[in-house]
């Protein structure tokens, strides 16, 4: 189907982050947008808000008559739908146009300039901050973020360039269908063995994906990365860290809150850039960041300005509360990886403070197979509050419980298994220090909870 003849698109599986973004491009091309989703969200209601029709059930009879015309609608599925939906079967009976979400984005990248990120973790925040960096730069962009941006409170950036950032997703290998100009590869830390099998699959995938940059394109990939990347003739390779590579920081100096460093480069070198997110962590993702803003064009000043104005992702080391008596965030860390550089950076920014994790793991699989190396990476902080894992798409593994990770923690750190259902009460009769809600699950539906009682306490 050419992309002219769409009249209306439909979305199976409405809510998720990456598909809202999708949805949102199509809504601002004035076509008519429905979906389903299994259960109302904020992010459902805004969507609906800006002119989505969403329905909570799975019933044919609730899709729009506008999406029902085979020649004019297109079908958006999220790889997490189950083959046995019943409105998925509909659409694939009668012969849809049915596309995943990265194949629509895979498209994008064809019909305009793809700067992508990948990697196990950090790309959502280090594509949030390049397309931030573009997007207020003479070079401007598109984005499709995998995170709600702070600076936009969106996680869709809408524009007339020809220029598209996009989070590269590499579960169920949906990066495969993109076609970057471009692309960061921040991390191919093992994850998604459920889908991949095997840590040799997973590394496989990432080369595969290296093959797909466009000639004349570039590859900024993390140095000392546990692969090897296959370019097309043409294809310029950079890489880079926080301390060393052709791209990387010097000069770091952490103090009073902040986080200032000079960001070293073979186009052109910057000094005294300022973390706007001044988060350890960030230094790397900056790097990154400002790397691919560099070769996209922008300049020293707009470099400078973009990192200085950068307000973070909703959920992605995500403070609530910052004071002397208390600091509170969210932090959607959960692979072992993410979660060790998230305890660091809290180590490297509160040294002589009480350091409380409250965790819910993601997924039995990664459960099962990470345990060992969550422990090690929590075992950095004073305290580990263990909740019920949260299963997402996966029905139960027999012995794999959060009692895996918790009998595993290091002697000394302070531990205690609890109930998600008990998070509430738990902050309403103790005090914390500095206290960070890790996890992907639905752990952070009662951040906001939490903040009020935070608050209310700090006023008494």
């Amino acid at each position: 189907m050419e992309a002219k003849d769409i009249k209306a698109v439909y979305f199976v599986g409405a809510g998720g982050i990456g598909m809202s973004a999708i949805a949102r491009y199509f809504i601002h091309r004035g076509m008519v947008v429905a979906g389903y989703d299994k259960t109302p969200s904020e992010l459902t209601r805004r969507l609906e808000k800006e002119g989505m029709l969403i329905h909570y059930e799975e019933n044919i009879d609730e899709i729009p008559h506008a999406c029902r015309q085979k020649k004019s609608s297109l079908v958006v599925y999220t790889p997490a739908i189950p083959n046995e939906h019943k409105e998925l079967i509909y659409f694939k009976e009668k012969g849809f146009e049915i596309q995943k979400r990265a194949q629509v984005l895979g498209t994008l990248t064809r019909q305009m300039k793809g700067y992508c990120v990948a990697g196990t973790h950090g790309k959502t925040t280090t594509s949030t901050m390049c397309a931030h960096i573009m997007h207020q730069s003479h070079v401007d962009c598109n984005a499709f973020l995998g995170g709600i941006s702070k600076n936009y409170g969106t996680n869709y950036i809408l524009s007339k360039s020809e220029n598209v950032v996009i989070e590269a997703d590499e579960f169920d290998r949906s990066f495969h269908w993109l076609t970057p100009f471009m692309t960061v590869i921040t991390s191919t830390d093992p994850d998604h063995l459920d889908i991949y099998g095997t840590k040799e699959a997973y590394l496989e995938s990432f080369r595969h994906y290296t093959e797909l940059i466009q000639p004349g394109g570039v590859l900024i990939i993390h140095r000392d990365l546990e692969m090897q990347e296959h370019l097309q003739e043409g294809v310029k390779r950079y890489d880079y860290s926080r301390d060393e590579g052709d791209f990387h920081a010097e000069n770091i100096r952490i103090e009073n809150g902040g986080i200032t460093f000079d960001f070293i480069s073979p186009i052109e070198s910057v000094k005294n850039i300022v973390l706007g997110q001044p988060v350890p962590i960030n230094i790397e993702n900056g790097v990154a960041a400002m790397a691919m803003a560099q070769l996209a064009g922008c300049t020293a000043d707009e470099l400078r300005y973009g990192m200085k104005t950068y307000g973070g992702v909703d959920r992605r080391f995500d403070f609530k509360i910052k004071t002397d008596k208390l600091v509170f965030l969210s932090d959607y860390a959960h692979h072992p990886k993410e979660i060790y550089q998230s305890a660091k950076s809290l180590r490297e920014l509160y040294k002589d403070r009480h350091i409380t994790a409250i965790f819910q793991p993601h997924l039995y699989t990664r459960t099962r197979d990470f345990y060992l190396d969550f422990a090690e990476a929590l075992s950095q902080l004073d305290e580990v509050l263990l909740t019920e894992i949260y299963p997402a798409r996966e029905e139960p593994i027999e012995g794999v419980t959060s009692q895996l990770i918790y009998d595993n923690l290091k002697p000394g750190v302070e531990k205690q298994l609890i109930n998600k259902s008990d998070v509430i009460n738990i902050v309403k009769h103790r005090d914390f220090d500095v206290l960070v809600v890790l996890g992907a699950g639905d752990l952070d539906s009662q951040v906001p909870q939490m903040q009020k009682i935070f608050k209310a306490r700090l006023k008494q």
